[in-house]
């Protein structure tokens, strides 16, 4: 095979980014691969949070358990990886997120034509000129080594061998493996090719790895030859830029040098001639910008959990790095527009989502500079009392209490050479993880054991529950006290196995059906139905009678149940359709429930929606009703649902064959639930509520048909019991509870102002009490009852009344029954301040005797703490610190 092939397309070197991309796929193309758009982020797969290498989206062709897609194919995968990111802006190809050009065959062609394109592309496509090239190979392989060396001609001191360590790779402990072999630039070749370290990334730099994936790994441990042996490869589009465009770091070069810029002038500074710290941050602003516009765009959204906590780690560190480097106003925005500009070609649904995308960045942006200021302030002054170390206890306190990130903590301590003891961080976790579990409701782990053990040992059970509700079936299994029975007599609480069942099986949202399954002279209640898999589990109490293992028996499902949640569940098709059409077309489902009495839905969506929003989706959805559409139920291949416009939902696992539920013109989902037969069957849908439930997601509870009409006349009657109470038309009700809330407010302002007015009158009565030390005057008393305000006034004015050479420190309860919450207040005159002494330092040194803490300004400052029987304590400590502090 020639290495001449096709290379006369190829006219001028690739430079830019969108070159070396195209040029990578263009070559591969034109040698029979498949060309495959990049897959998502978030992968379709348990075992990683998000995609991670190139070759994952192939992972369950090479593991066997599906079909590729062709013999060659090449992709640009988009990647995120997070475990080195304390790396990243310190080095020079330490990134978040990174494009992996690759091509694979799928037991196809494999050594020879691998390793023969590889250095193909770099040297007649890139034009790196070959002494420019180390290779390396595993250790054992003598075949790559022989086709480096005999076949291309590369020079045996430039082909480095490696161990297994380093150059061979697995999916896991068993499964696909192989050796590996990798391309190095060197960008001093005149070194000379002896002693040749390629862990020396000064000099070296790893672009492209070949994987030849050639064995099983059986559970012995044994490497078993496969049959069709496949190839995986990874050339790295930012690194190979930096290489072409003649860069020091991966950095620079035309894929994230434009973000660079914008940081830089976001934070007002000419990037070349920054510190190295600083240039640190910038780098940092500018990769993590590229990470979260595709997170977001591929549907994560800001959370404490998975891939949502990923994404508001990244967006927090870009926050605090921006404020590293000056920039103090909302920034994110700014950055994501540069970010979506410089990649919507090559990734459209950038631009298509990016009003989503915006809206997060800003939304989390709020919430985290919040954040951040208070404990950034609440930091300081634990490292301010510390000399090396930040105790677990505190840096808890700042994650659990004030919601501060460990890993800031972290970061920031690093920054000022102080350590943090994670191991008692760990300690106050497992202390809390603890406390929840103490307080959760224990969960039968040997019945749960015994039902998975039956449902694995029995295939599926056949619903025939979609057309009909009653039917006959064969007892499977019978499960009582986690362990499994012949038979069950009256009054005992069980599980139960049917081969088939009318029972709908909670899944997809929907609740499970209750009814009765019955026999000859026996009987037992159904009140929940559980899916395991395939199989549906029936918990129900034996009413009358005895129940055996392999008899016949009646199901019969509760009508009136049925009917409301077919209802629901329809009503929840129509909800998303509604807020797609008026809302926003990339809200998606984010969870659901389907019960008997009402629905919920989850969606993604910044912003809480307003009345008139809720009042137009409503409206929308009664019309829907009242035009009365049928709903028709296709069974088709998921490919060709897919094809028509069929929703499917994010996250959900479906088969080959899916079922479609279509209310044309409206709504087409794919769908395993139960619904109803037309549209106007709901009869009405109301809306309960809307509020959020996490970052970036929002709840809708609604109701519909009878509990719709229901939920309709209670508020009806509560109306009426408000009109007899107030003694007001319905119409007045209203502006009558507004006019009352006005008084309520207008009273609580005078009685605040009252209370103010009489801390102030006794803290000037303490006037006479001051203690003279020397020229210097002070008070320090205890004030209950007292809002923090009002103290502050109090100490403002007795400082007026005592002059520029006092001190009054104040503490109390505001409320003498709640021990947990105590105040503090220092006021300081001008000279006081000038001799070195400030409010905000010694008021929160105070307010640590009570396991608090707090701050200000020099001349006056406000603290809180948590144990109010300490108070008196503290108190008479910072009479003792003024008086040592006035004596000197």
């Amino acid at each position: 095979m020639s290495t001449k092939q096709n290379t006369d397309k190829q006219v001028f070197t690739p430079r830019t980014g969108d070159q070396i991309r195209k040029a990578f796929i263009d070559f591969f193309a034109d040698r029979g691969h498949q060309v495959i758009p990049s897959a998502s982020l978030v992968p379709d797969d348990p075992t990683v949070l998000l995609t991670i290498a190139g070759m994952l989206p192939f992972k369950p062709v090479f593991l066997g358990k599906e079909s590729p897609p062709a013999p060659r194919a090449t992709t640009s995968q988009k990647c995120i990886r997070t475990n080195d990111i304390e790396n990243v802006g310190k080095t020079a190809r330490h990134h978040t997120f990174f494009e992996m050009l690759g091509n694979f065959s799928f037991g196809d062609y494999f050594k020879r034509e691998a390793i023969e394109w590889a250095w193909e592309l770099s040297v007649n496509v890139y034009k790196l000129d070959p002494k420019n090239l180390v290779v390396s190979v595993f250790c054992d392989d003598k075949e790559s080594e022989k086709i480096w060396r005999d076949f291309i001609g590369v020079n045996p001191k430039r082909i480095i061998k490696l161990n297994e360590k380093d150059n061979f790779w697995s999916s896991g402990v068993t499964g696909p493996c192989g050796p590996c072999s990798e391309l190095y630039y060197d960008f001093t070749p005149e070194l000379g090719d002896e002693n040749i370290d390629l862990e020396d990334d000064k000099r070296f730099i790893e672009f492209y790895n070949l994987v030849f994936m050639q064995y099983n790994c059986n559970n012995e441990g044994v490497l078993v030859p496969l049959d069709n042996c496949n190839i995986d490869t990874g050339l790295g589009l930012e690194r190979m830029a930096q290489i072409l465009q003649n860069k020091p770091n991966n950095y620079e070069t035309d894929l994230i040098y434009p973000l660079i810029e914008k940081a830089s002038s976001l934070a007002g500074v000419d990037y070349k001639n920054l510190d190295s710290e600083s240039i640190v941050s910038i780098k940092v602003i500018a990769d993590h910008s590229r990470a979260v516009i595709h997170l977001i765009s591929d549907g994560v959204t800001v959370s404490n959990l998975g891939r949502g906590y990923i994404l508001r780690r990244l967006l927090r560190r870009m926050i605090r790095h921006g404020r590293l480097i000056g920039i103090h106003n909302p920034f994110l925005k700014s950055m994501g527009c540069v970010a979506i500009d410089l990649m919507k070609h090559i990734y459209p649904q950038l631009e298509n989502k990016k009003s989503l995308i915006i809206k997060e960045l800003e939304l989390e942006e709020v919430r985290f500079l919040q954040t951040l200021e208070r404990g950034e302030k609440l930091l300081d002054e634990i490292i301010g009392n510390k000399k090396s170390e930040i105790s677990g206890k505190d840096a808890f306190e700042l994650y659990d209490t004030y919601g501060f990130p460990l890993e800031l903590t972290k970061e920031i301590a690093d920054e000022r050479g102080i350590k943090v003891d994670m191991e008692g961080f760990n300690d106050e976790m497992k202390r809390q993880k603890s406390r929840a579990k103490e307080a959760s409701i224990p969960i039968d782990m040997t019945e749960m054991k015994e039902i998975e053990k039956v449902t694995s040992e029995f295939s599926e059970t056949i619903f025939d529950g979609y057309n009909c509700l009653i039917g006959k079936s064969r007892i499977i299994a019978i499960i009582s006290d986690g362990t499994t029975v012949d038979n069950a007599s009256e009054g005992e609480n069980i599980q139960i196995v049917l081969d088939r069942t009318t029972f709908f099986g909670e899944s997809g949202g929907q609740i499970g059906d209750k009814g009765i399954i019955f026999g000859d002279n026996s009987m037992a209640i159904v009140n929940s139905v559980k899916r395991e898999k395939n199989v549906f589990v029936h918990s129900a109490k034996v009413q009358e009678g005895k129940l055996f293992i392999d008899k016949i028996v009646n199901t019969k499902v509760d009508q009136h149940l049925r009917e409301c949640a077919q209802a629901n569940h329809t009503a929840t098709h129509l909800l998303q359709s509604a807020l797609k059409s008026l809302i926003d077309s990339d809200i998606s489902q984010k969870g659901s429930l389907v019960a008997f009495d009402r629905l919920r839905f989850d969606f993604n969506y910044s912003e809480a929606l307003t009345n008139n929003q809720l009042s137009d989706i409503e409206h929308l959805i009664n019309q829907w009703i009242v035009e009365d559409h049928s709903l028709i139920v296709k069974i088709m291949p998921i490919e060709k649902a897919l094809k028509i416009g069929a929703l499917a939902m994010f996250g959900e696992k479906y088969g080959d064959v899916v079922r479609v539920v279509d209310i044309p013109g409206v709504s087409m989902e794919l769908c395993g639930g139960t619904h109803i037969k037309k549209t106007s069957d709901l009869s009405i849908f109301k809306i309960i509520s809307e509020s959020g439930v996490a970052s970036g997601i929002r709840r809708i509870e609604a109701v519909s048909g009878l509990a719709a009409i229901e939920y309709l006349n209670q508020r009806d009657r509560i109306v009426s019991s408000l009109s007899n109470y107030l003694k007001a038309p319905q119409s007045e009700i209203y502006d009558r509870v507004i006019s009352l809330q006005n008084e309520v407010k207008s009273s609580e302002k005078e009685l605040i102002s009252l209370k103010r007015q009489l801390a102030i009158t006794k803290v000037l009565s303490l006037a006479s009490q001051a203690r003279l030390v020397g020229d210097r005057t002070f008070v320090v008393q205890r004030l209950d009852c007292v809002d923090s305000s009002a103290l502050q006034k109090a100490a403002q004015e007795l400082i007026n009344q005592l002059g520029t050479r006092s001190a009054v420190v104040l503490g109390g309860l505001p409320n003498p029954n709640d021990l947990n919450k105590v105040i503090f207040v220092a006021a300081f005159g001008q000279e006081i301040i000038s001799h070195g002494l400030h409010a905000g330092k010694f008021i929160s040194q105070v307010a640590g005797y009570c396991g608090g803490g707090g701050g200000g300004k020099p001349n006056i400052a406000q603290a809180g703490g948590r144990n109010g029987d300490l108070l008196n304590n503290a108190l008479q400590e910072a009479e003792r610190e003024i008086e040592k502090d006035f004596s000197r």
